[in-house]
């Protein structure tokens, strides 16, 4: 069925199955029908995606991976950089690390001081609990990662949909983390769930307990007589009433295609449309804009002689036993990846970065002035999260080695086994970027992928702030017990190529050569209202 006329009528149409299509569904057609639209293919069922430990092999796959890449950025010496996002029912739910984080409860009252009343801290509290399911850990586990000292059951979802746990998978990297940022002071026994937490801890991963399958927003019911699903069908344009509303058409396309649907629609900016020759519907030129995304900087070491890392599985013997473990016990690599993370704020050198430093750091941005109501507060509430001390960086342990090329990175360059030997990786993902990009289309073809500008480091404090969290990482690695699992000399970049990195300017060469997207963008199609320069009207 391809025609409009071919259907009855239904009281919503939501584009795009995905982590947000896929929840108001269920949510809107428990009173009211729904034709759900899903470009990609439903592959629930496919074992690269049910299995945990097979995310990397979907990467790149253009079935179920819209493998997208940054124009070339200006701030990391030109380089493109991939942002896989998921082309199925699920939507990159289906394709992600399945890691469970939380936000601060600053970033929720930054949301409800851009205009989103009652979405603070407070009364967003209930609905952190409320999408998941999470039954006690194993023991065993429990007590490797130390979990008893900040994680309280009570306090976790307990009815929801979204099945999360600590799957059997974890190792001594995972353990000598925390015991590593607790003796570099770095001790916190805040629940993460809780929005305050700084230090390190172990993330429950979206695996359900019984098997060790990937739990994503595929959980959502749809499956009711109320709900049409239709997959592998594409959306072109947005049909109008008269008056423009949009109210009966949600848009859930994720942050790149969104702006995409909504200006090949007619909804955007007059001045591209018409470049475009397409006719505008409504004058909205914040569609597109206020485009952020969260960017890292990593480091990866080889392994101490007596370890080994993930990288053992690119051995096809070795990826064949771990499947079969997998498929009898549940167990093992295949069943999670092993990731460990900590939230920090500011840092220099070996501590944390002084009340005049971070007043420095600060002083020593660019004016606002001349730029939109929303920038200038937006840039004010990334300013007081760092004067305040707020997490400004979140590091994460990967257990295999990663790449960069210059030129353009693909995921499966990223992903690549390039040097001899087991390595590990440790991360920095800068939390809270000052730099704004945009997405916008190229042409009024459907199939032509958006021009996606992220502005990576566009903003001089980015640089910053992610080189001395880069720094830190060669601390974090060279600080016991972890450095007694890894070489912290033996490293990528190699370290005969690299100046010493208590030099900044050394860090932030290794920042922009290294640069990479954690792939959360978001902010293309805003809730603030459209007087600050939001899309909600």
């Amino acid at each position: 069925m391809t025609q409009p006329s071919q259907y009855g009528e239904f009281d919503y149409i939501i584009v795009g199955a995905g982590i947000g299509g896929l929840v108001i569904a269920s949510r809107l057609s428990e009173n009211d029908s729904v034709l759900l639209v899903e470009a990609g293919p439903d592959r629930t069922q496919d074992p690269r995606v049910s299995t945990p430990g097979l995310t990397t092999t979907l990467y790149g796959d253009n079935e179920v991976d819209w493998d997208f890449m940054t124009e070339p950025q200006v701030h990391v010496n030109g380089r493109q950089i991939p942002q896989p996002r998921g082309r199925m029912i699920g939507g990159s739910s289906s394709l992600n690390f399945s890691m469970v984080m939380y936000p601060s409860q600053q970033d929720f009252e930054a949301w409800e001081r851009l205009g989103n009343k009652q979405w603070g801290a407070e009364r967003m509290a209930p609905y952190l609990r409320k999408f998941h399911k999470y039954p006690p850990p194993d023991h065993t586990v429990a007590k490797q990662l130390g979990l008893d000292a900040y994680l309280i059951p009570s306090d976790q979802g307990s009815y929801g949909p979204l099945p999360v746990s600590f799957p059997a998978s974890y190792g001594v990297f995972n353990q000598a983390w925390d015991e590593t940022f607790a003796r570099l002071g770095w001790q916190n026994e805040e629940d993460p769930i809780n929005g305050t937490k700084l230090g390190a801890f172990t993330c429950p991963l979206s695996v359900n307990a019984n098997d060790s399958s990937r739990g994503s927003a595929s959980v959502y019911s749809i499956d009711r007589s109320t709900v049409t699903l239709l997959t592998e069908t594409r959306v072109e344009k947005i049909l109008f009433d008269s008056s423009g509303s949009l109210n009966r058409r949600p848009k859930a396309t994720g942050s790149l295609q969104s702006p995409q649907l909504l200006e090949l629609s007619g909804v955007g900016n007059p001045e591209l449309l018409q470049k475009c020759g397409i006719t505008v519907i409504v004058d909205l030129p914040s569609v597109g804009e206020n485009l952020q995304d969260h960017c890292i900087s990593s480091i990866s070491y080889k392994v101490a002689e007596d370890q080994v890392s993930g990288d053992i599985m690119r051995d096809s013997q070795v990826a064949q036993s771990v499947m079969e473990l997998y498929q009898k016990t549940r167990t093992g690599p295949m069943a999670g990846m092993p990731i460990s993370v900590a939230y920090l704020p500011l840092v220099d050198g070996r501590k944390q970065a002084s009340p005049d430093i971070r007043r420095n750091i600060i002083s020593s941005r660019p004016s606002t002035n001349g730029t939109s109501l929303s920038m200038q507060t937006q840039a004010e509430i990334v300013a007081q999260i760092l004067r305040d001390g707020e997490a400004t960086a979140e590091y994460m342990f990967l257990p295999l080695q990663i790449h960069a090329h210059p030129g353009a990175t693909s995921m499966a360059d990223l992903f690549e086994k390039k040097a001899d030997g087991n390595y590990i990786s440790i991360l920095a993902m800068l939390s809270h970027p000052f730099s704004r990009g945009s997405v916008h289309i190229k042409s009024s073809n459907i199939n032509d992928k958006p021009v996606f500008e992220p502005a990576y480091l566009d903003h001089p404090l980015d640089l910053e702030i992610l080189a001395r969290h880069t720094q830190y990482i060669d601390q974090i690695a060279r600080s016991e017990p972890f450095a007694s699992l890894i070489q912290p000399d033996v490293r990528i970049p190699d370290v005969s190529n690299t100046p010493d990195l208590s030099d900044l300017d050394a860090a932030k060469s290794v920042v922009k050569d290294r640069l990479l997207s954690c792939f959360h963008p978001a902010g293309s199609c805003s809730m603030m209202p459209v007087e600050l320069g939001g899309s909600s009207r």
